[in-house]
Order: structure tokens, then C-alpha cells, then sequence
């Protein structure tokens, strides 16, 4: 059950749209308000599947000024606590993050904090995780570390697990790109050595506009009886399709 309640509650930022860019594209070189909104075949975060290969939509807000300093916030619909049948009660993420982000010549760095809320009652052991990044990133390519100061998303003694983030981009001309990302997720806790896992990511985009529509391809190594809900059956890191629509404003 333990390892079950991790391994969904993962895929709560990695893909679709600004869900994994909030904190990584949030500090522009001006002050500004910018807002979006996504539409996704599925939301899958770290390469685990939250809503049950369902759709997800998407939306968030964010204030980045012109010191570097930025502030958001971000939400989804969910279905992995319902999937897992556990105690908690609630069928959405909300996201909340700041830090702080510069860049010089080719490099950038960015630092922050990143609270994950599960809206609900009949809390048992309690998903709501508190993270700290920090990204150093060199034109295209950015490695970024993540710490749980928290239980990890329900996690009994989990709290120090990590995530190792290397995502790579670039600009094919005429509105397209690639993207390519790997990561390593450890999850810290003598009863969760199972639960610990890899994940990839090769995809395509179109930005027509401000609207941008994202293909790729994700998959693990992850343990199938960790991250199987019960309720379903279904191994949510085996691979699969992902498609998304987003919209800046």
C-alpha cells in the first residue's frame, strides 16, 4: 500500500504542460504576470500515471520579477488517491512554489520551494509533500535535484527522498522542437527500496503561437507490483503516448 501511494502521487508534475515547467520557466527577465492552461491525454508525473490514463486539464498562474525573485501556482485533476483506495479523500493537486532564478552568458540557476496539496479529509498517511530544487542549466541542457522535506506523497519515512532531473531541448526551426529527459527517482525509507525507479522521455513540439502541442514517448523501469493501484490493475510506468495542448497568456 506504501509503495502504491508513492508511486502515483510521482507523476503529479512531470509532464504535461506547465506542470513541469512551473518552477523552470516561472522567472522571465521582466516583471510579469503570465497564466495557462493545458489540456493532456493523460497526466503523468516523474513517468507514473495519475489519472488513470485518463484526461487531465490543467491551469496555472505565476508573478516572476524582474530581480530574479518569481511566485505560483498550479493544479490538476487526480485520480490516484481514489485508484489506491486510500484513506484520503480528493480528486485534485495544487501546486504552490517560489524561489529564485538568474542566468549568465549560456548558464542559469535556479533555487525554490514546491508544496503538493491534496484538497480533502480522512487523511491516513498524510500525500501533502513539501520539495526544495535547485537547477543549473547550460543553453539547452538542465540537471536539477529535488528533496522531499516531507514524507514523500504519503510515504512512511520517506522524507529525504530525491529526484535527478536531466532534460535536454532543442529548436528545429519553424515553430518545432525536441525534447529529451531522464530521471532517477530514490525513495528513501527501509520499506520502499522497491519502489525506487528510472524514467525517460523523447518527444516533439509545435508552437503555434503561444499554443503549443507536445507528443512524446514515456516509460520506466518502475517496480509493476509498486505501482499497480489496486482498484484498476493497471501498471501506470509501463510506456505509453502522451499528447498535450497548452496555452500561455
Amino acid at each position: 500500500m506504501r509503495k502504491t501511494v508513492l508511486a502515483s502521487a510521482l507523476l503529479a508534475s512531470f509532464v504535461a504542460a506547465p506542470a513541469v515547467s512551473f518552477a523552470e520557466d516561472a522567472a522571465p527577465a521582466a516583471p510579469a504576470f503570465t497564466s495557462n492552461v493545458t489540456l493532456a491525454s493523460e497526466y503523468i508525473y516523474r513517468g507514473i500515471g495519475q489519472t488513470n490514463r485518463k484526461p487531465a486539464i490543467q491551469g496555472g498562474f505565476d508573478y516572476a520579477h524582474s530581480s530574479g525573485l518569481y511566485v505560483g501556482t498550479w493544479a490538476s485533476n487526480i485520480s490516484w488517491l481514489k485508484d489506491y483506495q486510500l484513506a484520503t479523500s480528493s480528486s485534485m493537486e495544487w501546486d504552490f512554489y517560489g524561489g529564485y532564478k538568474t542566468a549568465f552568458d549560456d548558464f542559469g540557476v535556479d533555487v525554490g520551494l514546491l508544496q503538493y496539496f491534496y484538497p480533502g479529509s480522512g487523511y491516513g498517511n498524510n500525500p501533502n509533500t513539501l520539495e526544495g530544487y535547485v537547477a543549473g542549466s547550460w543553453k539547452t541542457l538542465t540537471l536539477k535535484y529535488s528533496r522531499a522535506f516531507s514524507d514523500l506523497f504519503g510515504f512512511v519515512d520517506s522524507k529525504g527522498s530525491g529526484y535527478l532531473d536531466l532534460t535536454g531541448t532543442y529548436d528545429l526551426g519553424d515553430g518545432f522542437g525536441v525534447v529529451g529527459h531522464v530521471g532517477r527517482q530514490k525513495v528513501q525509507g527501509g520499506g520502499n527500496t522497491s519502489a525506487s525507479y528510472t524514467d525517460y522521455k523523447i518527444g516533439v513540439t509545435k508552437d503555434f503561437n503561444g499554443t503549443v502541442a507536445a507528443l512524446s514517448y514515456i516509460t520506466t523501469n518502475a517496480d509493476s507490483a509498486s505501482y499497480t493501484p489496486t482498484l484498476t490493475g493497471k501498471d501506470l510506468g509501463n510506456g505509453r503516448v502522451l499528447f498535450s495542448v497548452t496555452r500561455t497568456f
